[in-house]
């Protein structure tokens, strides 16, 4: 089972190709700052505007950066299955750890249509695999019974959990077993999800602050509630600073604001407001990140 602070990583761009120089040194800094795993090619990640040849592309350079001392869980997710399937295939075959598979979007599938999916990228993958819910993105909520039906399959390994609903991640870390992953997919949820049972964070400011969020999950493994309610209040201005607008636009803007990767999207994405940019700043020079 992965734990603790993990970070979902962004994919610098520059001139409109992957930056992979940047890429590489986010990697560096993550390894340094002593984080428990990377995961590329999520929605942090821009993967929705990613080429195939791009994803693995990046999932390879990642696996080549970290060298086997961190695990590395690639993003494979898609509402088509076999385009999932393809994804994971490859993520395996470029050396990656485990697969991070967001729930089907716009589809809107019914329950049995979503553990089917599941089922069927798992029967073609010997990774472990982690279910992504995610109801703000895709459209539709993996249930509580389904995460629990899911759990049964060999590879099935944990769930990043960011519906924002406190009873039903209760109710997933009661109905899965104790050797099933449950991982809070919202940095602010982090303590209550962790405290309650969680084994740690897919987190989008760790990319800032990967250090901060490793004492953090420590903490809180090691169920120091004292301890991590401090380390918790100290992250939170940054936390909620990220949240100003719909990410990765803010982490992004973050990173080029540290000199550590151009401040460039991809449309539909586009550079934050200058006032958010402005707030966001003033909550930068606050932790002395610029």
């Amino acid at each position: 089972m992965f734990t603790g602070a993990m970070t979902a990583l962004v994919t610098p761009f520059r001139d409109r190709e992957v930056d992979t120089r940047a890429l590489e040194a986010l990697v560096e800094a993550q390894i340094a700052g002593g984080i428990n795993a990377l995961v590329p090619c999520g929605s942090t990640g821009e993967a929705a505007t990613l080429t195939n040849e791009e994803h693995l592309a990046v999932v390879r350079a990642v696996v080549r950066a970290a060298r086997g001392r961190v695990p590395v869980i690639a993003g494979t997710g898609s509402n088509s299955t076999a385009e999932a399937i393809r994804l994971t295939r490859g993520a395996e075959e470029a050396g990656a750890d485990a697969a991070l598979l967001i729930s089907p979007y716009y589809n809107k599938p019914t329950q049995d249509g979503i553990y089917r999916h599941y089922a069927a990228v798992a029967d073609t993958t010997g990774l472990p695999l982690i279910l992504y819910n995610i109801p703000g993105r895709t459209g539709s909520n993996i249930t509580p019974d389904t995460i629990a039906r899911l759990a049964r399959l060999p590879n099935i390994a944990g769930v990043k959990e960011a519906s924002g609903n406190l009873a039903q991640v209760l109710e997933i870390i009661d109905e899965s077993g104790a050797d099933f992953g449950i991982y809070s997919g919202d940095d602010i949820l982090t303590l209550p999800i962790m405290a309650a049972g969680g084994h740690g964070v897919i987190a989008v400011g760790a990319n800032l602050m990967p250090r901060a969020y490793v004492e953090l999950t420590d903490a809180l493994l090691a169920g120091d509630l004292e301890r991590s309610r401090m380390l918790n209040h100290r992250l939170l201005p940054l936390m909620q600073a990220l949240t100003l607008e719909v990410n990765p636009i803010p982490v992004k803007t973050a990173l080029g604001m540290m000199g550590r990767c151009a401040d460039e999207f991809r449309l539909p994405l586009m550079s934050m407001s200058p006032g958010a940019r402005i707030r966001l700043e003033a909550v930068l020079h606050e932790y002395e990140l610029v």
